[in-house]
């Protein structure tokens, strides 16, 4: 066999060797892509079944309360901030799909529904001007003089 028969051989069988790696290489790689999918996975159900437990005994006396009152607190606290984002966006969230709306908006652009005039600092009540409740207000008698005013 010449020295070129033999320099074509090895370079074959390097090649294949190279063919083998990079197939084992994108093997390994796409078992730790899957390893990580699964342990995100893993991880979300531990949230998920953390959250019913939650949820089902957040008002309980259980060991767990003083969580359950630190959960609560930063839910709350979590709540305030979105609406100062809202407000300062002036904008407010449906009250039917929970999609932002603007606070001019009389319908909500996602599931049509009626958003009503935003009233004070509730959110986003259907309320119309024929829908509120008439307040009898009485106003005190003006002065006669400027003299109490100052």
């Amino acid at each position: 066999m010449s020295f070129i028969d033999k320099l074509g051989d090895s370079i074959v069988s390097m090649s294949k060797d190279v063919g083998q790696k990079a197939k084992e290489a994108s093997g390994i790689a796409k078992l730790k892509l899957d390893i990580r999918i699964k342990q995100e996975y893993v991880k979300e159900q531990y949230a998920q079944l953390g959250k019913v437990y939650y949820e089902a005994h957040k008002n309980e006396d259980v060991p767990e309360k003083q969580r359950f009152d630190k959960i609560s607190d930063a839910l709350d606290e979590i709540d305030r901030m979105e609406l100062q984002i809202l407000e300062l966006k002036k904008a407010r969230r449906c009250p039917n799909c929970g999609m932002e709306a603007s606070e001019m908006a009389e319908f909500c652009s996602n599931c049509g529904a009626k958003l009503g005039v935003v009233v004070g600092e509730s959110k986003a009540e259907d309320v119309t001007e024929n829908d509120q409740p008439k307040e009898d207000v009485e106003l005190e008698e003006e002065p006669d003089d400027n003299s109490e005013w100052l």
